[in-house]
């Protein structure tokens, strides 16, 4: 019995320090938000398709919408849901009111559906109604019916804030809380700190740049600044706005003596469009901050202040919201349209380039797509020219002297615009929408040595569709070292 017992202890002892460092080592993720606010947006059970399409792991919702939920069900997709600050009153007075809506709202569709947080309130301070003093009870009657159902340890409770929270956020080192907050913002985060939730910020370089391009520059607000800011508190460089905001809060927790407290970034992005005073408000823009906000996060960078910790951000938004109210831009952050074409191309692996390889998604079946010969000039240079730039196409094949050059018509570049993006993005119905001016074909439009693309082939007349080794080579890279790293920290744990 001794030796079964001297036995099993290291067995036992090393399964648990594998679970407590499979937490530790676990790493950063990308979400993103789902915004309703628009009268033209597709169906639920269509927007689950997408999101698994586009391998979308986290999603954010601002309510605990029933279509939504039962639309994603045994998708894997884990929810943020939440209550608006509209319902806050009736949260916060009665805990039967908390323990109703959980029963009614969520407990019917979980765990099929996987909900991992519930924001209790939103960016309160920026609402124009006094409801402050009314998110510290409505999240503690909230958790304590989380608590009664046994799942205050599966579903955190957390409320979202904007950067305004901060009276100071510049040198990061000085970040601070606004005084006038502090009478919700203690007990807040008290009872964060105690429940191990996160807190939950939304932050946006954008506005920064836009509000104050003399003293913000572009580059610094699109994670490409080849100059550096010193903090010259702590002698900290900062490439970037966002590490520097995020720095800020963490530098404002710390002050309060709130150490253990993780940062979720849960609404961050830029516009692909604006009034003609938003001059930064472009697709090319978006792209670039959104892919490098996805690399910047994917690969446990974490901030100067906080290097290698993990991060997990929402990228605000995944349709364009046409009922927003507000600068044209508040109506333009979508990934995608509501027909669900893309805005711009965007690699949620952070990689930088689709890999259609390794694609799960339906083959083409022997389908092409073309240009409408109906579509108004207008319509298809719009659309030629989004293929081409922000939609990744090599459109190289229709430049004079190429193969595809001939017959110099739009429809014909358009048709071989449209057919590339529509084979390289999976040959999906919504890949051949290009408003309405892309129509599906089983005729093969290949001619001479003009050869349209098929789903699946790395190679055109052009050459248009290349592979990209490094850059996968890149990432395996990195999560076998991060694997590495996270074995080495178990292993020195057992001597």
């Amino acid at each position: 019995m001794a030796k079964g017992f001297v036995f099993a202890t290291p067995v036992v002892v090393l399964i648990l320090l594998l679970l407590f460092y499979a937490e530790l080592c676990r790493a950063s993720t990308i979400g993103v938000c789902y915004g309703r606010n628009a009268d033209d947006l597709p169906t639920p059970d269509k927007v689950a398709q997408l999101v698994q399409l586009h391998k979308i792991k986290y999603l954010r919702i601002y309510d605990s919408n029933i279509q939504v939920l039962k639309a994603f069900a045994n998708t894997g997709v884990e929810l943020m849901i939440g209550i608006p600050n509209s319902d806050l009153l009736p949260f916060s007075q009665f805990q039967a009111n908390a323990d109703t809506w959980l029963k009614n709202s969520i407990l019917p569709y979980y765990p099929a559906t996987k909900i991992t947080y519930i924001t209790v309130g939103a960016e309160i301070t920026e609402n124009p109604s006094n409801v402050s003093a009314l998110v510290i009870p409505a999240m503690q009657n909230v958790h304590t019916a989380l608590k009664k159902a046994g799942l205050h340890k599966k579903i955190k409770v957390s409320s979202t804030h904007s950067l305004r929270v901060l009276s100071r956020s510049f040198p990061p080192s000085a970040g601070a809380f606004d005084p006038k907050y502090a009478f919700f913002l203690k007990p807040m985060l008290e009872f964060l700190a105690e429940n191990e939730s996160p807190f939950m910020v939304d932050i946006y370089p954008y506005y920064a740049y836009r509000d104050s391009p003399t003293n913000v520059s572009l580059d610094y607000a699109l994670f490409q600044s080849s100059s550096e800011v010193i903090d010259p508190n702590t002698g900290l460089l900062y490439t970037s706005m966002f590490d520097a905001q995020i720095d800020a809060l963490y530098f404002a927790l710390m002050a309060l003596n709130f150490r253990t407290i993780k940062i979720m970034v849960t609404e961050t992005g830029w516009p692909s469009k604006g009034s003609p005073k938003e001059t930064a408000a472009t697709p090319d823009n978006a792209q670039t901050y959104n892919s490098n906000l996805i690399r910047h996060v994917i690969n446990d960078t974490g901030t100067p202040g906080k290097p290698g910790e993990e991060l997990d951000v929402y990228i605000f938004s995944l349709f364009n919201e046409n009922r927003k109210p507000g600068l044209e831009s508040e109506r333009n952050w979508g990934l995608f349209y509501p027909d669900q074409t893309s805005v711009y191309s965007l690699d949620f692996s952070g990689r930088g380039a689709v890999d259609i390889t390794q694609a799960n998604i339906t083959s083409s079946n022997g389908t092409w797509c073309i240009a409408s010969s109906t579509a108004s000039e207008l319509d298809l240079q719009n659309a030629l020219d989004w293929a081409c730039g922000p939609g990744n196409v090599d459109c190289s094949a229709i430049q004079p002297s190429q193969a595809c050059y001939q017959p110099d018509t739009l429809l014909s570049h358009a048709s071989y615009a449209f057919n590339s993006y529509y084979q390289q993005t999976g040959a999906t119905d919504v890949a051949c929408s290009f408003g309405g001016t892309g129509v599906k074909t089983n005729k093969n439009p290949s001619y001479d040595n003009c050869l349209y693309m098929t789903f699946g082939s790395n190679t055109s007349a052009a050459n248009n569709v290349t592979a990209s080794p490094s850059s996968s080579s890149s990432i395996e890279f990195n999560i076998t070292a991060w694997i590495s790293g996270c074995l080495v920290v178990v292993f020195l744990s057992l001597f």
